[in-house]
Order: C-alpha cells, then structure tokens, then sequence
C-alpha cells in the first residue's frame, strides 16, 4: 500500500514539478542537454515511473548527471559567489550544512531557499544535516536538540526514539533541510552515538526512529556501513580495521542494516558507509572504497537498492591515504551513488574532476553513472513531494 501510495504520488509531482520549480521545466532539454527527445506535455505521455525517470536522465547532460553524485559543503551563512559557482558550475546535487552555516532558524530557512532557488538544476538539491543527537547536533542553542542515541536507549522507551525522530524531521523541514544524515545503526561505540551494545536492542530502537522519520516524510540516513561499533580509532583522524570474523559482523554489526533492509523501502532512506577497514570482507579497502562491501555485500547479498553515500572523503582515514581525483573515482566504481565532500571548495572540485576525467576515459561507463544518477533523482522527487 505504501508503495502504491509513493507512486501515485510521485506522478503528480512530476506533472508539477516543472511548474514550481521558478518556472523551470524539468522535461525542457537545458543547452548543453544531449536529449533530442520532444518536449511533449508529462500528461500526454503513458508511461511508467521507471521510464518518466528514464526519459529525464536521457535529457541531462554529462555534467548535470555527475554532479548529482556529489554532496558538498558551503562556507558562510549565505550563498556567495563561491557556493553558486559550485552549484552552477558543476551541477552538484547536495549540499550539507554544518554550525559555520547556521545562525538562526529565520536565516537558515532563507539559506536553504536560496540554495534551491539558485541551484538552476532539473531536480531539488538534497539539502542535508547531521542531527543525530547528544554531542553531534547543529545550531543547539536555536533549536531543540535531541538526545544522545546512548540516553534513549538507556530509558529502555523504544517509542522516545520515534518520537524524538518526529520531533528532529519536523524541526529540520521548517528551516528547509531534507535528509537527516541519522539515526547510528552501530552496535555499541566507545562515545555516545550508539543506541546499545546488544543488536537486538538497536534494531528495536533503530526501526522506531525510521517510522518517525517516515512519518514526516524526510530522508534518513543509516550509519556507518558494515557498522563502526567495534572501531579502536576515530576515522576522522586515521585508519584503523575491525579484526572480526565475517559471522560475528554479520551477526551483531550488520543486523540492524539487515533488518531496516527487508523492512523498508529504498527510497525512503540512505545508507551512509564507514572508512574502517574490515579485512574479513575486504583484505585491502577500507569499506567505501570496497567493492566487495558496497556491491558484493549490500548491494547483493544483503539487497539494498537504495542511494549509497560515502562519509566525508576528507577524513583522515581515507584522505592521509588518498588523493581527491582518485577518491571519488574508486567509491563510485565499488559502487557508491554519492561522494560526500564536506569542507573545501578545492577538493570537491578535485572529486568532480576525476569523476569526470574517469567517465571520458571510459574507466567507469556511462551505464554506471545512469545507474547511480536514476536513484539519486527517484529520491529527490520524493523529497520534494514532502516539502510542498
């Protein structure tokens, strides 16, 4: 029923997206459009939602669609001349906020519609936020942070992380954000972030906090892929491996992503992935690099059909061991839908360089961008369904 409901509304909103959107028409080829389909009316044409998708990704253009594999971060409160270039040069199709771009509810609402308003895309941007509660939070003293995930968990109320859940999407789609990079799916941490040590307990709690999220219709985002529970060393610093067996993670780290999984559908959700490594699923790569975790084991063997994306590429974990031309080629080629880029314009400049250095080198096919890129924008419809 959920389903039918999601695509019959997703129909209307793509009959009136082009409508709203400042007068922009999202089936209208843009000048660098390589489309050469007609312009016929949305209403005039019988087709699927997979093919209305298929016919808007055939009218983007080769940097329109790489840009929707990038979410960035700004710098300042306002969008500047920096932040437009970023959008309008390169396409990119997210942007992510942190406290530097926040001063009140007031301005972030009115920073947020100027992102929509000037991003000049065929699609909303993503507009996302780490808003998980306790110590990783935004703006705390404007807006009514939540809790950290250990202290709901410590109540024993699963229903407190469902209502704390409604209470963040509520608070965030007031100021005009639509992906909540959250709730942690971890089994156990060393810091606050984790519902509890026992699997069954975070996915009791885990699932109550999506039906919240779903209940206000914004994205969420479990993390941190395969499960960071177990790590010894803060990835935003260095590397570092969970020397586990596969059954044990399968069992205990990777159940609650399992259980979200089969319970949901892909597109109401991302699933953000670590930078640990985990040498009993790939020996070599650390997890949003790997090939063997992102397509071998999500994709196929677990079923996840919904958007990927990274953590922050500029984490010493892969960035002390990377450069930013190749960082986001290899996320993508293991499979990946979205690089995060969060602090500096030069390197999400440099993952967008290589991306497209890589598709005009043919190292990675334009079947695999198109792949990435029908997601992405299935997503964004739904999330702009729920802010209108």
């Amino acid at each position: 029923m959920r389903k039918k409901i999601i695509i019959t509304v997703i129909v209307i909103a793509i009959i009136i997206l082009g409508v709203l959107l400042n007068g922009k028409n999202i089936f209208s080829n843009t000048e660098d459009s390589k489309s050469t389909q007609e312009n016929v009316p949305i209403t005039q044409q019988n087709l699927t939602i997979d093919e209305k998708v298929d016919q808007i990704v055939a009218s983007m253009s080769q940097t329109e669609k790489l840009g929707q594999m990038v979410m960035i971060g700004i710098q300042g409160t306002k969008v500047d001349d920096d932040s437009l270039y970023m959008l309008n040069q390169y396409h990119m199709g997210g942007v992510i906020l942190f406290d530097r771009n926040m001063e009140s509810p007031e301005q972030v609402k009115q920073l947020t519609s100027d992102l929509q308003a000037q991003s000049n895309e065929k699609v909303p941007l993503f507009i996302g936020i780490d808003e998980e509660g306790g110590d990783v939070v935004r703006m705390a003293e404007k807006l009514t942070p939540p809790p950290s995930q250990k202290e709901i968990g410590a109540t024993g109320d699963i229903e407190q992380a469902k209502t704390w859940a409604i209470k963040t999407a509520k608070s965030l789609k007031d100021i005009g954000i639509n992906v909540n990079l959250a709730p942690v799916a971890d089994v156990g941490s060393n810091d606050k972030r984790s519902y509890s040590t026992d699997a069954n307990t975070v996915i009791d709690f885990v699932r109550a906090a999506t039906k919240g999220y779903q209940q206000e219709n914004i994205i969420y985002s479990l993390k941190h892929f395969p499960g960071i529970g177990k790590g010894k060393v803060d990835s935003h610093i260095d590397s570092s491996s969970i020397d586990v067996v596969k059954e044990v993670l399968m069992t205990e780290d990777i159940l609650p992503f399992k259980t979200i999984i089969d319970e949901n559908e892909p597109n109401d959700y991302f699933i953000l992935v670590s930078h640990l490594k985990y040498p009993a699923l790939d020996e070599e790569y650390p997890a949003s690099l790997s090939s063997k975790i992102m397509t071998d084991l999500l994709r196929n063997e677990l079923g996840y059909k919904g958007i990927i994306i990274t953590d922050d590429m500029e984490m010493g974990a892969v960035a002390n061991h990377n450069d930013f031309r190749s960082i986001g080629v290899n996320a993508v080629k293991a499979g990946a839908d979205i690089v995060l880029v969060c602090h500096e314009y030069e390197h999400q400049q440099e993952v967008y360089l290589g991306l497209l250095d890589a598709v005009n080198s043919g190292e990675i096919s334009q079947e695999r961008i198109d792949e990435s890129v029908k997601k992405n924008y299935q997503s964004e419809i739904i999330t702009f369904i729920s802010m209108i």
